[in-house]
Parts: structure tokens; sequence; C-alpha cells
């Protein structure tokens, strides 16, 4: 009754302001005991009070193994759980020592298809993604007989401890395709191929890489599945791969195949798939520029092209500008890489998956040879220097400026500012 009557000399009050202001002095000290209320009652919270949550986030199963530790474990019987949770304990933790020791003798990403009865079978579908087919199409590009465009020379430029050179060629049909000579002196090319097969060091050296992981490996073959990203500038979004890889040897020469395959793993919106990447190498010994006679240096001859989703003109520009400040971070990393493993240290899984080779003959390699396509050219020069400039096509840079920004990433940059770049780009033309 006092309530009633405290609400009616409240709503006759002359104006309607007056009669909410009377209403909110009433009602702020229901509130604030409401607000002090539930503080109160969270920081003296009973552990009864987690029992219905406890019971609905419990996991769907009929097992009561599956019931006990969630359910149970905070519930009204604590002596009977506790017991159940040392026990489970003890069974967990003896089965993670065994499970550690297991993986240190068995690789964990290996496929069971490689390890089991099926053996063959699964050998033949992981090796089958890279093949004899793609053993003959790297040693064509080797000796520079696989019938493709003449290689323009793009750079040629030395350190005291390393040399390097790069060509590129446009293929009538395809992204750009890049050729480079790396020779690394005092390195050899089983440490070579070490490095540059090393997912878990390549993060020290190669800092677009953000993530690595092995899908499926073979030990009879050394064939490897793996998933990368790599972290592309803020204004495109980060690069997913599905790479085949795979190690020939002959002698101390290594042919190193790696190429984007055919896979099973779900695609997302982010990061953005790649699947037309070919990146190769022949990794062989060879005489040292100190004029000794010895072959004391290695040399690293990489054949790459993909389709990252860039406009090509706009890409060429982009690799030709920032290629040698690239090129110059991995010696310092082999460097490193030579100091860990003289230490001894550990090798890593695909270390140690990278000296899992297919042996060839030599002879194997001449009859390759001898079934070679037309022969393709070197030139020494890029052509661009060897005749007068030539603007590049202003529709070309703003055409493919409309399609980064319209493809590519919406939000983090506007498009006003990717045409501003491409004007930019245009500008640039005449100098390049």
């Amino acid at each position: 009754m006092a309530l009633i009557s405290i609400l009616s000399e409240i709503l006759q009050r002359p104006t309607i302001w007056g009669v909410l202001g009377e209403l909110m002095l009433f009602v702020a000290p229901v509130w604030i005991a409401v607000i002090v209320g539930v503080l109160v009652g969270w920081a003296w919270k009973p552990k009864w009070a987690n029992l219905g949550k406890d019971f609905f986030d419990c996991p769907k199963g009929n097992s009561l193994e599956s019931l006990m530790p969630s359910c149970l474990g905070r519930s009204l019987v604590p002596s009977l759980n506790s017991s159940k949770l040392q026990l489970t304990s003890f069974i967990s933790s003896v089965a993670n020592d065994g499970a550690e020791k297991e993986a240190s003798a068995v690789p964990p990403t290996m496929s069971s298809d490689c390890s089991s009865s099926h053996s063959s079978q699964g050998e033949r579908e992981l090796s089958g993604l890279v093949g004899d087919d793609d053993l003959e199409h790297i040693c064509r590009l080797v000796e520079v007989t696989d019938g493709g465009p003449a290689w323009v020379q793009m750079m040629d430029r030395s350190t005291a401890t390393m040399g390097y050179q790069a060509w590129r060629r446009d293929p009538e049909t395809g992204p750009p395709q890049y050729r480079s000579s790396t020779v690394f002196e005092d390195a050899t090319p089983e440490l070579v191929r070490d490095f540059f097969w090393d997912d878990s060091f390549r993060p020290k050296w190669d800092d677009m890489l953000i993530h690595a992981t092995t899908l499926e490996e073979c030990p009879t073959t050394g064939t490897m599945m793996v998933q990368w990203v790599r972290k592309f500038p803020f204004f495109c979004s980060d690069r997913e791969y599905i790479i085949g890889r795979r190690i020939w040897e002959s002698g101390r020469q290594y042919y190193c195949v790696t190429k984007g395959v055919p896979n099973s793993v779900p695609r997302r919106n982010k990061p953005r798939r790649v699947d037309l990447y070919y990146s190769s190498w022949c990794i062989r010994a060879v005489e040292s520029k100190k004029g000794d006679g010895q072959l004391s240096a290695c040399e690293v001859l990489l054949f790459h092209y993909e389709d990252m989703g860039i406009p090509w003109e706009i890409a060429k520009l982009g690799v030709r500008q920032g290629m040698w400040g690239a090129v110059k971070k991995i010696e310092p990393g082999l460097r490193a890489y030579q100091k860990q493993r003289s230490s001894g240290s550990q090798l890593s899984r695909c270390a140690f998956m990278a000296q899992i080779n297919t042996k060839i003959s030599m002879d194997y390699l001449q009859s390759l040879e001898g079934t070679v396509s037309n022969s393709s050219e070197i030139e020494r020069c890029d052509s661009s220097e060897q005749h007068p400039r030539k603007n590049i096509p202003k529709a070309l840079v703003i055409g493919g400026a409309i399609v980064l920004a319209c493809s590519l990433d919406r939000g983090l940059l506007t498009k006003a500012v990717i045409f501003g770049v491409a004007r930019r780009f245009a500008k640039m033309g005449r100098k390049l």
C-alpha cells in the first residue's frame, strides 16, 4: 500500500517533467541496489552456482568417460570426482609420454598410406604429385633446352661471398618467368639443399613466410605436401600455397622441384589461394671465384613463376625494384644456418626429409638431354637497356590499378590511393 501511495503522489505532479524527475529519484536507488547486489553476488559466488552451466556445457556423448570430468568436475560430489581426475591425469600423462616418444621415431605428419600395408599405393599417389615429368622439365630448364622464349638478363650483382644474376622471359600465355643463378662461396650443395627445404628455419630470413605446415610426407621418396601462407603488402590479402615438393639426386647435383598441386584443403576467402605456382632449383658444386680450382662454392639455379592475382605488369615492376633487396637477405640466413648446423643442433623434420632423395644416374640425365625440345637463348643484357627506352602504356597501368582496386582487397586501402600510385607508375614508365 505504501508503494501505491507514493506512486499516486508522484503522478499528481502538475507537469510531466516533474513526474519524470520524481520517478528517476525513486527508481535510482533501486537500480543502485540491484547493481551492488550483482557485484557482491559475483564476488562471493558459491561453488554450486556453476553446476547448471557445467551440466549444459558438458560434451555430448554416451560414455561415462566423456561425462565425468566436465559435468561432475565441480559438482556436489567433490571427493569422488577428485579421485577420478587424479586417475585421469595419471593416465593422460603416461599416454602423452608414450606419444612423445613415438612422435620422435615416427613423423607426426606421415601419411598413413606411406606406413601401412598399402604403402605402395600411397607412395604412388603422393609421389605422383611431383613425378618424372617434373624432373624432365627442370632438366630442360637447366640446360636451356625447353624450347621457351629467350631469357633476358635483368640483373648482375655480387658481394664478397655471393654472386647473383637474374633473367626474365614473357611466355605467350601465363605469368612472367624468372631464372636466377646464385653462387655462395664456402658452402656445400647438401647444406644449401637443407637450408631451402627447412621450413622451421626459413622465417628467420624470409619475412614473408608467416605460416608453414606439413600436410603429408612419404619417407620412401621424400615427397612432401606443405601449406604455406605468405604475407603480402597491406593493400593485398595474404596468399596461401599448397605445395608438392621432391628432390632428385645425381652425384652431388640436386634437382629440387616445388609446385602447386591438387589438394583437398578447403578454400577460404582469406588468405587467397594461389594455384599456379612453380619454384624449382638445381643445386650443384662449382669452382670458387678464389681461383684455387676447388669446388668449394655452390650454385643455385632457380626457376620461378606464379599467378598471384596481381596484374603482371605491376608485378614485374615490383619484382624488378625489390629483387636485390630480397636476395641480399638470403646469404645472412645461410651463414646463420651454417653456424647452427656446425654447432650440432638437431635436424628439423623438413631438413631430415630433404635428405631423402630419389637417386638418378648420369646416363638417365643424358637420355633426357637427348629428347629435348628446341633450344632457348640467354641474352646478356635486358633489352630495355640495349634499345631506346620505351614508355609503359599508361592505359595498361591504369587498367591494372582498376583490377587491383576492385579485385584484391576492400577497406584497407582506398581506391583513390591505388589510382594515385598508378599515376605515379605511369610517370615512372619513362624512366624504366
